[in-house]
């Protein structure tokens, strides 16, 4: 047993290691506080880089509803459209001229950060690796990126589209790296599909919209937005059908019919290529803020992100719309990034001619 000298020394070592911990509980306090002073009574503005009525839109309105519930002060969210270059237009945006207070968010196209992370483009001004990444809505898990045609083209299967000399495939997309536009020219590159595209479209409601008047055959999207905006098209007779399956390493539970690309590839090297530009959909609904956000304020950013994708109230109505919610956090959206910076530089200078051919 230590004598009064020690038995003062371990009393004194207590009382300020308490201290220290009651400091760092106010100051941590002292931080929610300001946050919350900040955000109250303010209104966040969500861009979303297409035009109402897609997707993405559906995806940014769902997290819009529900965000402001979990940030301190509890700020109003408000979103705004800016379609564009496949929603190129909204990324520059974010980076280049939004607040960076913590009151712009923008949710875009999953392939952006690959667009400016490449290099190539003059058009992409901004480094996805300075954005204050929330996380994505959507892994991709649950999903599929499918070919989706109508029964009454002239080309019926996907063994037809693949055959040498065969009729085409007309195809509608949007513009400036839009996955409408590159996954057409990967399923060419790699499994031998003939396809011409339409591009220029602003948007995926318009594609849907060219589809139904018979001015493309088709188009690639994610069978969560056919889901969720084109249900019927997927019901037997609807006079739409799906011939292949992008962004799945293994068939879809419900088109176990229908093949994937990887199992289509003509050799190992398509392989290798379908992977890697499936990386991207790891990131199916990224959201974003502006770089240089206060540190305090990015945190509760990416707090309330993850936390509404736990609410029961968010999954709920998430389910009503039939889209997937597989979230990933801020630090796995870095690591996805980081995967793709490091990849072969014969399969990045791949992407780079991709990029520049897919702006049609």
């Amino acid at each position: 047993m230590g004598g009064p000298q020690e038995l003062e020394l371990t009393m004194r070592n207590r009382v300020a290691a308490a201290a220290l911990v009651l400091a760092a509980l106010a100051a941590s306090q002292a931080r929610a506080d300001a946050v919350a002073d900040f955000y109250r009574g303010k209104q966040i503005n969500l861009v979303v880089g297409y035009g109402p009525g897609g997707g993405y839109d559906v995806y940014a309105r769902l997290v819009g509803r529900h965000l402001g519930r979990y940030l301190p002060g509890q700020p109003t969210v408000v979103v705004q459209n800016m379609p564009g270059a496949g929603s190129l237009r909204a990324v520059n945006y974010l980076y280049n001229v939004a607040a960076r207070d913590g009151t712009m968010l923008a949710h875009f196209a999953r392939n952006m950060p690959l667009l400016g992370m490449l290099g190539n483009n003059a058009n992409a001004q901004f480094d996805a690796r300075r954005f204050v990444w929330l996380g994505s809505s959507s892994s991709f898990a649950n999903d599929a990126y499918i070919l989706i045609t109508r029964t009454d083209a002239p080309v019926k299967t996907i063994e037809e589209a693949r055959r040498p000399g065969g009729d085409y495939l007309v195809l509608g997309g949007t513009a400036e790296g839009a996955t409408g536009n590159d996954v057409p020219i990967i399923l060419r590159d790699t499994i031998g599909l003939n396809v011409k595209r339409v591009v220029g479209y602003p948007d995926s409601g318009a594609l849907f919209l060219a589809m139904e008047r018979g001015e493309v055959h088709g188009r690639t999207t994610d069978l969560s937005s056919v889901r969720t905006i084109k249900p019927d098209w997927l019901k037997p007779g609807s006079g739409f059908h799906v011939l292949v399956q992008f962004a799945r390493a293994t068939r879809h539970p419900d088109f176990p019919d229908v093949p994937t690309a990887r199992e289509l590839a003509r050799n190992d090297a398509a392989r290798d290529l379908i992977e890697l530009t499936e990386l991207p959909y790891k990131l199916s609904r990224p959201f974003a803020a502006p770089p240089g956000v206060p540190p305090e304020r990015a945190k509760a950013l990416q707090a309330a992100f993850a936390a509404i994708h736990r609410d029961p109230l968010y999954l709920e109505e998430a389910a009503r719309l039939n889209i997937d919610i597989s979230p990933m956090s801020a630090d796995e959206v870095v690591a996805a990034l980081e995967r793709i910076e490091k990849a072969p530089p014969q399969l990045l200078d791949y992407l780079r001619k991709l990029f520049a051919e897919s702006k049609g």
